[in-house]
């Protein structure tokens, strides 16, 4: 993917994907075409801040894979490795993990399937159809893209605990509805 291509996506991510999750929208947002995510939650190497990244993922034996698709210079990916714990919003919840780097196991070939054939279209922009490409050329395409397990090992906060959004959608909708009503009332 290009400069440009990648600051866009990266962009979208941001103003779109992590507030849908945050909000706890993000059920509604995964589907065939754009796409299963989930959003990983770490905390700078360097900084300490607390940053938000959308990932494709794949749910395999218990664990939750996700891949590095912009390699090992994604901060996201050098921020989780730092600490190797980590807190993901999935789509059904809120988990808890420490992170492994699976990258040279003898299951990468099955778990990067899944992963690109579970991103939608973002999986195509990789250069290849995740349904018909042969293992071999799936491996070597994906060399320098790190994978990484992440075994649950508890609960994490959600969009509707403490610190989650889920109240502003509420409270939004709440006002709308008042507004609405008072609107035809008159």
């Amino acid at each position: 993917m290009s400069g440009l291509g990648q600051r866009t996506f990266s962009l979208f991510n941001k103003i779109f994907m992590v507030p849908m999750f945050r909000l706890g929208l993000g059920p509604f947002v995964g589907n065939p075409l754009s796409g299963y995510i989930m959003v990983l939650k770490t905390v700078g190497r360097k900084s300490g801040k607390v940053r938000y990244t959308p990932v494709s993922y794949a749910i395999h034996g218990g664990n939750v894979y996700c891949m590095a698709g912009f390699g090992q210079l994604s901060d996201w990916y050098r921020n989780m490795i730092s600490t190797r714990k980590i807190e993901a919003i999935l789509p059904s919840g809120p988990i808890f993990g420490e992170v492994e780097d699976v990258s040279d196991s003898e299951e990468r070939r099955i778990i990067l399937r899944k992963i690109l054939q579970n991103a939608g279209f973002a999986g195509f922009m990789e250069g290849m159809n995740p349904f018909t490409i042969t293992d071999e050329d799936l491996l070597h395409k994906t060399s320098d893209m790190p994978l990484l397990r992440i075994r649950p090992v508890g609960i994490a906060n959600g969009a509707s605990d403490p610190g989650g959004w889920t109240w502003v959608w509420i409270l939004v909708s709440i006002i709308f509805i008042i507004l609405l009503v008072i609107a035809l009332l008159r």
